[in-house]
């Protein structure tokens, strides 16, 4: 673990060094540039504001497309607000009319659904400046067009020391920065391969479930080191031009990441099933096949950690004839019942040495929607595609109008409460807003924390260089390491980490403010003003707690889940269906784990405590199905396919057990989506009472209707299993090629690992469900 710390607190350090420089610019800059420069740069607390939501943990093409978002904004801003001032006039903006010209602008900018969320929080901010400083300058003629430049001109100062702080001392390429991620992700792969081949070949328990246990911890780290990769792929494109021999060909680098971590993920789910160790069926040969082939695939890895897979035109060549050679070649009837966990795990285990593609969807084909007929000319389905993409969702409109109402209310109350300084009650939170729900309260929490603190370590520092006002930037640079840091922390995170750096700034960057403490008092005030703001109208637009959320997420993500067990079929290829189904159950296991994620830390009121620990293992056995579920498809597709090996009555009878599983899954998914869709434990009994027989002596069980039992689920799935079992003895004796049944056997295997364990994780949930009811 130390090893995979030092590195992220250099990088950490290094991207807190370049924010540093980039404040550092935009100070010296603002203070000490000749005066003419001086007479544009009218709002370096901007500057500041725009330096530290584009540089923070930035690469250059990151950057890049974070300039080109603030042009964007820039241009909106200076045609709307130009507009604006022309017609209406700057001698008549009250303090009612710039609250009402900041509403109307920010619902404009706000509504076009393809406007990225940089663009809109850059031009709040620049649209709070221009109306609100209208307001405060009062009337001048040549303010209709030189205030909105002034406010263009400092967010271009901050946009530009950007650029420099991620060039000095030389690019932060998110071409290697996403290049160094994939070296770690490699050798981390590598290292989980040989635990799990350690633990599935020890003699005793203790050595396996050590190899296990650190296996785990590898895990964790390598899906930060995958989202990193995918964070990256974005501003590797900013970097190179759109040109056909310099594109590069990330478009499947993410399947092909995929394709790696499916299996090994399956490995550590075949390994935490194991009942003890040793494991009988993995005898002196199989652990040499089983060493040698982590062997060839560990050597492929480290060979491809100096190239990204989407750079490779092929894959490194091992030795073919292990990788020919097929993993278990046990002629003998085996009890596939005991082993299913060994024989999921040599199956994982090829699918990793063969690259076989279980993360795509081998017949899905590109569809041209806009590919233009014969009927249609060029120009109008480009008229099509530009309307799509400028046509306000709901989603937007509802995002569009709670910044309108949030901003246009904290910009009235600010100008009431202290005019000479209404802009900080916006700019507060202008740069707040997502588009969707948030954690609201812990983001006005921690951003009225990170203000005050930022404000009061500015203000100390100030009064210390009160004699030497030259030196007053230096305390700059530990601070915003500091904050960079803080960002990066649970309690703070980045809404408190980038208020407590712009509450510094503003004081030791700026010059003409007044008193210090007046100014740092007044500011905070301001900013709670726009806070209170800020979550009265997320409160408004999103009335429902997250646990309450979290609830309703639980009972679509069960329903979700149910059509994808519905879909399985040993009949024909129905991956297609399958995976986009598992798809759409994973987006909603992910808005799930979000959910709970904020309601862990919302305040309670007066209603009862989150149940966050049932709530987490439930998580965690929905994200174990999600998982299981690739697997599935892809066996059912072989099977289906390559099944001729066994009897038209063996397959029959696994096809029936098949059916029975999957209508007592659904059965009790059912039940169980319309549990957890209940308010409460008294509305589960009256509906339980509702369709009790009155006649019968013994009172109704609320729990009744949870569908199928322990009990019941494990006679069912052990008749599948023995059904299954035939077919493997029947595949054994065969006349087949060897390799041809060894991949049969552990395909059919596999199957009966992933429909035990689902059915296992569906009884696990119901138990859950059993205690959130109570």
């Amino acid at each position: 673990m130390a090893n995979q710390t030092h590195p992220l607190w250099r990088v950490r350090l290094a991207s807190a060094l370049r924010t540093a420089l980039a404040c550092t610019i935009v100070g010296c800059t603002t203070l000490y540039c000749p005066k003419p420069l001086r007479n544009f740069l009218t709002y370096p607390s901007y500057s500041y504001m725009t330096t530290i939501l584009v540089v923070s943990d930035a690469t250059l093409g990151e950057t890049l497309r974070s300039c080109w978002h603030v042009a964007y904004a820039t241009c909106q801003v200076m045609a709307f607000s130009v507009l604006a001032l022309w017609l209406l006039g700057p001698a008549r903006f009250t303090n009612e009319v710039a609250a009402a010209a900041v509403a109307l602008n920010v619902f404009v900018v706000a509504l076009p659904g393809s406007t990225n969320l940089m663009s809109k929080r850059i031009a709040f901010g620049q649209i709070v400046n221009v109306y609100v400083g209208t307001v405060i300058l009062g009337p001048h003629d040549s303010g209709i067009v030189m205030h909105p430049t002034h406010v263009a001109a400092s967010t271009a100062l901050g946009a530009l020391a950007s650029v420099i702080a991620v060039t000095f001392p030389y690019p932060r390429l998110a071409y290697y920065e996403g290049k160094k991620s994939w070296r770690l992700y490699a050798e981390n792969a590598s290292q989980r391969l040989t635990r799990f081949v350690e633990a599935i070949s020890a003699l005793d328990n203790r050595v396996a479930l050590e190899s296990i246990s650190q296996g785990k911890t590898l895990s964790k780290a390598a899906v930060k080191l995958l989202q990193s990769i995918s964070h990256n792929l974005e501003g590797m494109l900013w970097e190179r031009p759109d040109i056909k021999f310099l594109r590069p060909n990330h478009k499947d680098l993410g399947e092909k990441l995929q394709e790696m971590e499916i299996p090994i993920r399956g490995m550590e789910m075949a390994l935490s099933s194991c009942a003890s160790f040793p494991v009988n069926m993995i005898n002196e040969e199989l652990k040499g096949h089983l060493q040698s082939s982590e062997l060839q695939r560990s050597l492929k890895l480290l060979q491809a950690k100096y190239s990204m897979p989407s750079e490779a035109t092929t894959a490194p060549e091992g030795n073919r004839e292990t990788s020919d050679k097929p993993l278990w070649t046990n002629k003998t009837t085996t009890t596939i019942h005991q082993d299913l966990p060994a024989l999921f795990f040599l199956y994982c285990m090829k699918l990793l040495l063969g690259d076989l593609p279980i993360a795509r969807n081998p017949r899905n084909t590109p569809k041209f929607k806009d590919k233009p007929s014969d009927t249609q000319t060029q120009a109008q389905c480009i008229c099509k595609r530009v309307w799509r993409s400028i046509k306000p969702s709901p989603r937007n409109f509802i995002f569009a109008l709670k910044c309108s109402i949030a901003l246009g209310l904290a910009v009235l109350l600010g100008l009431i409460y202290n005019k000479e300084q209404g802009y900080w009650s916006g700019l507060t939170i202008a740069i707040s807003f997502e588009i969707g729900r948030q954690a609201t309260f812990t983001v006005a929490n921690a951003r009225a924390q990170g203000t005050a603190m930022g404000s009061v370590y500015g203000i100390i520092w100030l009064f210390l260089f009160q004699r030497i006002n030259q030196l007053r930037l230096l305390p700059i640079i530990p601070w915003i390491v500091f904050t960079h840091f803080l960002r990066h922390s649970k309690m703070y995170g980045q809404a408190g980490g980038n208020s407590a750096a712009i509450g510094a700034l503003l004081i030791l960057g700026r010059e003409n403010y007044g008193q210090p403490s007046a100014f740092a008092i007044a500011r905070i005030a301001e900013a709670c003003i726009g806070l209170i703001c800020f979550t009265l109208v997320e409160v408004l637009f999103y009335p429902m707690r997250a646990a309450t959320l979290a609830k309703n997420q639980f009972s679509q993500s069960l329903g979700a889940l149910r059509d994808c067990v519905q879909d399985i079929n040993l009949c024909l290829p129905a991956s297609t269906g399958l995976r986009e189904k598992q798809r759409k159950l994973k987006s909603h296991v992910k808005e799930l784990e979000k959910f709970i994620e904020e309601a862990e830390t919302e305040p309670n009121f007066w209603f009862l405590p989150f149940q966050s620990d049932c709530y987490n293992r439930v998580l965690g056995s929905l994200s174990k199905m999600v998982d299981l579920l690739p697997f599935v498809a892809h066996t059912t597709d072989f099977i289906s396919q390559k099944s001729q090996d066994a009897s038209e009555e063996l397959k029959q009878h696994m096809i029936t057990d098949l059916e029975i599983i999957k209508e007592k899954t659904g059965s009790s998914l059912k039940c169980l989506e319309e549990v957890t869709s209940m308010k409460s434990l008294a509305a589960l009994e009256t509906q339980v009472q509702s369709e009790y027989d009155s006649e019968a002596a013994i009172s109704p069980n609320p729990f009744m209707i949870l569908g199928t039992c322990d009990e019941e689920a494990e006679t069912i799935v052990s008749k599948f299993l023995h059904h299954l079992q035939e077919v493997v003895d029947k595949v054994h004796t065969s006349d087949g090629e060897v390799k041809h049944v060894s991949q049969m056997v552990l395909c059919l295997s596999s199957l009966g690992f992933c429909i035990r364990s689902l059915m296992e994780e569906t009884m696990n949930i119901k138990e859950e469900v059993r205690k959130l009811v109570k």
